[in-house]
C-alpha cells in the first residue's frame, strides 16, 4: 500500500512539474526573513528507494537496435515497426477468411527507438499512455473512409495493407464483405477525428495495453525489425 502511494505521489509530482500556471501581479510589502529555512527531507527520504527501484526497471533491457527508428509522415520505420509489432502479436488469433490490417495515429508514438540497447524506459517513452488494444470489424466499404482519412492526415502507421492511387489495398486479395482493424480505445473511440469506427459491427477489448504489446515483441524480436518500406504512396 506504501509502494502504491509512493508511485502516486512520483507521478503526481511529474505532472505538477509539467502543469501550466497563471500569475497574477499584485502589491506586496517586503519582509526581511532572517535565520535559516529548515529543510524537511523527510519525503524524499521516504520516496528515494522506490523512485532508485522504479530507476533500475525502466533501465533493464529488453532488446537491440541497429538502426535509429523514427516516426514520420507518410512512411518511417518506427510507423512501420509499431503497427507491425500489433499485427505479429495476434496474427495467431485472426480469422482468415476476413482481411485485417492495422491502423495507429503517428501523433501517439511520442519518442524514438535510437540504435543500441533498448530499454523498458524507451517503450514507456514511446507509448506512455495506457491505451488498450482493440479489434474493430467494419463493412469493406469503409475502407474508402480510411483511405481518404490517410490522405488528408499526410500518414499514419499501417500494416496489412498498402495505400496507393488513392486506395487502401490488402496484401493478400479478398472478397470479403468485411474485414477488421487492430488499433487503440482512444482512436476507436473517435481520437484524432477517426469517426468511421462509428459503423463498426463488431468490437472486441482484448484487455492488453498497446505498450505491453510493443514490450512484448521487443523481447521477442530481440533486435528490432528494421523496414523502411513504403506503404503509403501519396499523389
Amino acid at each position: 500500500m506504501i509502494r502504491q502511494l509512493i508511485y502516486i505521489f512520483i507521478i503526481g509530482a511529474g505532472l505538477t512539474a509539467c502543469s501550466s500556471a497563471s500569475y497574477i501581479a499584485a502589491d506586496a510589502d517586503v519582509i526581511a526573513v532572517e535565520g535559516e529555512v529548515a529543510t524537511n527531507n523527510t519525503i524524499d527520504s521516504l520516496i528515494l528507494p522506490y523512485r532508485s527501484e522504479l530507476n533500475k526497471e525502466m533501465e533493464a533491457i529488453l532488446c537491440r537496435s541497429e538502426y535509429d527508428f523514427v516516426k514520420g509522415r507518410p512512411n518511417a520505420p518506427l510507423n512501420n515497426w509499431s503497427a507491425d509489432a500489433l499485427l505479429q502479436f495476434f496474427k495467431d488469433s485472426l480469422n482468415d477468411s476476413e482481411p485485417t490490417m492495422v491502423l495507429l495515429n503517428t501523433g501517439g508514438l511520442r519518442s524514438t527507438i535510437n540504435k543500441g540497447d533498448v530499454t523498458l524506459g524507451d517503450i514507456y517513452k514511446l507509448m506512455p499512455f495506457d491505451n488498450e488494444v482493440v479489434m474493430v470489424r467494419l463493412p469493406i466499404d469503409r475502407l474508402e473512409q480510411i483511405a481518404d482519412y490517410i490522405k488528408s492526415s499526410g500518414g499514419e502507421p499501417i500494416a496489412g495493407v498498402k495505400y496507393h492511387n488513392g486506395k487502401l489495398l490488402f496484401n493478400e486479395s479478398t472478397g470479403s464483405d468485411s474485414f477488421w482493424v487492430i488499433t487503440s480505445d482512444y482512436l476507436y473511440n473517435g481520437g484524432d477525428n477517426m469517426s468511421f469506427f462509428q459503423d463498426a459491427e463488431n468490437v472486441k477489448y482484448i484487455g492488453v495495453l498497446l505498450r505491453d504489446v510493443f514490450i512484448e515483441v521487443a523481447k521477442a524480436q530481440k533486435t528490432l525489425v528494421y523496414k523502411d518500406e513504403i506503404r503509403i504512396v501519396l499523389e
